[in-house]
């Protein structure tokens, strides 16, 4: 993979964690745009009410003109995604993992941040984490620069059924011509072990930021 075809691939990542819709002008729980029951909800420790709280705040970051208020919003949002990914949820991991890659008003980008919970979805199975991670290493953003922890995490995505399972296999092959034979036989049983002790359902869910 070229450097222009890494940056141009992480250039074209959906912002998940930015919520771009916009409406609103105010912080969102000002702005009537809260659901009182689903603020209830999320409090009481349900995750994916957590999710849409913290997915109510970034866009309410969005609509901001102010960057003060605005960057209040981006940290309610990424406190609430955090509570839902400390339960190990996966939509929360990626959505506080992209809002740590992309940055926003007032929220600062920190890549090792966003590799660090892309790797936690990765190790749940999350194929478009995996793909994602994958991609970090081979560039060294968050993580050392690695093209053999590059080609491992492209080919745990790679053998996931789903819409971008080919993208992720031409990644792969791309990446595997930077490394060597003998780096190959070894990332493929790492592969093997990692397969024997991850039993996962294969996905690649609509809450992908790849």
């Amino acid at each position: 993979m070229s450097k222009a075809d890494k940056i141009t691939f992480i250039a074209t990542m959906p912002a998940v964690a930015l919520g771009i819709a916009l409406g609103g002008t105010q912080a969102w729980t000002q702005s009537g745009g809260a659901d009182t029951a689903l603020i209830a909800k999320a409090s009481a420790g349900d995750a994916a009410a957590q999710v849409q709280v913290g997915e109510g705040y970034a866009r309410a970051g969005a609509a901001e003109r102010h960057p003060e208020e605005a960057g209040k919003n981006y940290q309610q949002a990424a406190a609430w995604y955090k509570k839902a990914a400390d339960q190990n949820n996966i939509a929360g991991e990626l959505h506080l993992a992209a809002l740590y890659r992309d940055g926003a008003t007032g929220f600062a980008r920190d890549m090792a941040q966003a590799a660090a919970w892309y790797r936690k979805a990765a190790d749940q199975g999350d194929a478009d984490a995996q793909a994602t991670l994958g991609v970090l290493y081979s560039m060294g953003q968050g993580v050392a620069q690695s093209d053999v922890d590059a080609y491992f995490w492209l080919d745990l995505a790679a053998n996931v059924k789903g819409p971008n399972q080919e993208k992720y296999a031409g990644e792969r092959q791309m990446i595997g011509q930077h490394i060597t034979a003998d780096e190959l036989a070894d990332v493929q049983d790492r592969v093997a072990a990692w397969k024997a002790t991850h039993p996962r359902a294969d996905h690649s869910g609509p809450n992908s930021s790849h």
